[in-house]
Order: structure tokens, then sequence, then C-alpha cells
């Protein structure tokens, strides 16, 4: 029997997915846009054919630029969204009009530009740094947004800003999310200096749209805007939360923007932090869209982030006992993991089971788990870089109490392990699986095929 169309080309994709991961990986920098520039100057520019906003920070930007694709979208713009890491499968990381790319279009696309990809690795053989993963899905997305077409993309930084791949793009507005503390052995040793080359995204004369910062971040980013004569709106100041309350499956927001108010928006998503998201994509929409001289339609907004989704952000996988995801990877996205547990949710108690990546900041992710978890499942994800269970264990067994901590080989016997744990009558509790982006995807893989 013949193959189906789309059986050929979910083996074409397998085998391009195989010759992408091979490349110079995108947890290794090389901080330049030489590489990045030269690719997309041979392709014709693919990125000035369209309009685009560009997010940096270090936690709340995928959140972020779904919801701010989803409210584009909500006032008839055809949108194409940008980001990273992906949680099951990379086709993920490039969404048109709200939708993965598919494979087809994806395989295509690769095919259409591999021979200039090919190009710029041959110019790169003298210095031995040929073009990245994430910087050949960075053209992939470009040309893929160029051809479908689209109005307007919403960009992530992978990493950084200054030099990130994304960064060839002369973006509408820039958002800048919640710096905090993270991959430092690239960007810097402080928030300032990571502050600084985030900074870099700021587009001369372009609104800014600043979540709430710490000081040390703040002042910095208020310099770069000065310096480039960027306009700044800043949470908190400029726009923020005026009224937020629990709802049945998220939350129902007040916002005051900078056209208006907004009232009555219900967000369905759970946390503080993600109230502040939809502030902050709110202001963007409103920036974008016409400078925010005047109040947008409230019932559009609200349509908007009705739609909104974050798939691996303290979402719900199956109930009785309840298992939640979530893609905290570092010590600010575990206080606000650990913030919105203890808000939203009543547990009698709560099982965590992570996997976490050895060059984070573990000891911090931890000690701010340890707020809501009563107990601990360490196990491994499938990334080369994943903390071994008994380091994690090590560390787990300081900062939790004493029986509290337990090991398995695996994120899938772990989670087995925490259900049936929880699984007891007259009592609530709540199971977590949490540590990184790659533990998150391949939770909800496997309960995704159990439910």
């Amino acid at each position: 029997m013949a193959k189906s169309s789309d059986a050929k080309e979910d083996e074409k994709l397998i085998q391009i997915l195989k010759v992408l991961d091979a490349k110079w990986p995108e947890s290794k920098i090389e901080p330049s846009l030489d590489r990045i520039k030269a690719l997309v100057d041979i392709l014709g520019a693919p990125q000035d054919t369209f309009r685009s906003i560009h997010i940096a920070g270090t936690n709340g930007k995928t959140s972020t630029s779904r919801m701010i694709d989803s409210l584009l979208q909500a006032f008839e713009l055809r949108t194409g969204r940008f980001t990273s890491p992906h949680l099951e499968s990379p086709l993920e990381r490039i969404s048109l009009n709200g939708t993965p790319i598919t494979p087809t279009f994806f395989n295509y696309t690769y095919n259409d530009i591999a021979p200039y990809i090919d190009l710029i690795d041959q110019r790169s053989e003298s210095n031995g740094i040929p073009l990245s993963y994430f910087e050949v899905m960075t053209a992939i997305a470009f040309a893929a947004f160029a051809d479908a077409p689209i109005d307007v993309a919403v960009l992530e930084a992978g990493m950084g800003g200054e030099w990130d791949a994304t960064n060839v793009v002369s973006s509408d507005v820039a958002v800048m999310m919640p710096i905090g503390l993270d991959h430092q052995e690239y960007l810097g040793e402080t928030i300032a200096e990571i502050a600084e080359t985030k900074a870099g995204i700021f587009q001369s004369g372009k609104p800014v749209v600043m979540a709430h910062q710490e000081m040390e971040a703040a002042q910095v980013l208020m310099r770069k805007a000065a310096e480039k004569e960027a306009i700044p709106l800043r949470e908190g100041l400029d726009f923020g939360i005026e009224k937020r309350s629990l709802a049945v499956g998220g939350q129902l927001l007040t916002v005051q923007g900078i056209g208006g108010t907004y009232e009555d928006i219900f967000l369905p998503l759970h946390g503080r932090h993600q109230g502040s998201n939809a502030a902050v994509a709110l202001v963007t929409l409103e920036a974008f869209l016409g400078g925010g001289s005047n109040a947008l339609d409230s019932d559009v907004i609200r349509e908007g982030f009705s739609n909104t989704s974050s798939p691996g952000r303290l979402e719900v996988m199956r109930r009785n006992p309840t298992v939640m995801i979530d893609a905290a990877h570092n010590a600010h996205g575990a206080i606000a993991l650990s913030q919105a547990l203890a808000e939203e949710f009543t547990f009698d108690r709560v099982i965590a089971v992570v996997a976490i990546l050895g060059d984070k900041d573990v000891v911090k992710f931890l000690n701010e788990l340890s707020k809501v978890a009563d107990e601990i499942i360490v196990t491994r994800n499938s990334s080369p870089r994943a903390m071994p269970i008994e380091d994690l264990k090590r560390i787990a067994v300081d900062i939790f109490e004493d029986g509290a901590v337990s090991a398995a080989p695996s994120i899938a016997a772990a989670i087995q392990e925490a259900v049936e744990k929880a699984s007891q009558p007259n009592v609530s509790i709540g199971v977590l699986v949490t540590g990184s982006v790659v533990t998150a995807g391949a939770a909800r893989a496997l309960l995704k095929r159990d439910r």
C-alpha cells in the first residue's frame, strides 16, 4: 500500500530535524549577528516583509507572546509567532495564526533555504562556527512568515537580546519581561549586566513596554531607552493591573492601559504573574495599533484573552488526582509558580516531581518550591545538561523534611509513583511536575497519551 502524503511529509520532517539537531546547539552561544545577517541578506531580507513585535526578558516571554498573538488575531490580523524552546515538537516554535506550522510547510521552507544555509556554513568554515540550530530555525520562521504571508510577527528572543538571532528585525514595539539571573555564563553575572544585553532589542524612537523590574534592571533599561530615544511604557507607572480576582479556570482582570481602562477580562491562565503578563500584552497591543491615544474595543480585547492558552504553564493535565505541569526552570520562575500554587489551589498536600538542568541555581529553585511542596520525587530528563539524580537528591535532602525526598529512574516512573501516592480517599493531594521545559514537555506527552 502506498504511503499517504502526510506520512511521507512526516518522514521528510524526521530527516530534516536530524540535520538540524546535528548543528551547533542553541545552548552553546557564540555571541554574534554576523551569521544570521549573512543568511537573511542572501535570502532577500524576509524579516523586512512584515511588521514585528520583539520580546526579551528572563521569564514570561512565551506566555506573553501567546497572549499578544491571540489579541492580534482578535483584531483580524494575520500573525506569525516564533518562540523557544519547544515542549513536544520543534514545529511549535513557528506558528501561523495561532497554529503550529505544518510538516509540509516546514519541509518546503527548509528545502527552499537549505542551499543558502550550506553556503553560509561554507563561508564560516574558517572560524569553525557554523550556523546554529537556533539561527536556522529563526531563518525558517522568517522565510515561512514572508511566504505565508503574515501582517505581524511576534518574536521571542532566545537568549539575551543584542546578539540574539531574532535581533535582525527592526521591530515596531519592543517588550521587556522581568529580568532575573539566568544564563550568566553568556549574559553577565549581575542583573544589570544581563539587562544591558537584553536591552539590545530596543529600537530608535519606538515604544518599549516594560514589565515590572528590579531596580537594578530598571535603571539600565531606562538609560538604554534614553540612549535610543525609545518610548518607555512601564508597568506600575504607565499601566498595570487595577483589579484581579480568581475565577473558575483562571482569573478576572481589570487592566489600566495607556489608552483606557479595560474591565471584566477573563484570562484562562493561573497565577498573579500571568495577570501581569496580560497587562504587558494589552499595552503592547495598544502601542502597536496606534500609540495608545484611544482605548481599543473592549469586547475584542476580551475575546482575544479568552482564547489564550499557554501549554506547560501551570497546566492541569488530569484530575483525580490533579496532575499539573509547569516549565519553571530558574529561581524567578519558581517564585511565580509557588505563589500561584499557594493562591489558586487548595490541596492538603503537594507532591513535586522535579528534573532540572545542572547549570541552574538548583538550591534556590528547590528552596522556593519547598514553600508549597510537601514531598519531592527527583528524577532526570532527556537533556544532556540534566542534573544527575543522585546529585539532585543530595541537594533536596538538605532542603526538604526528613523522609520527604525520594528518587525515580525516569519522569514516567516518577509521575506514576506520585499519582499512586496522591490517590488517597478523603484527602486532596496535588502532583506538580516541574524543573525544566524539557521536563514539562516530556510529562505533557506522557500524560496526554495516558489521557
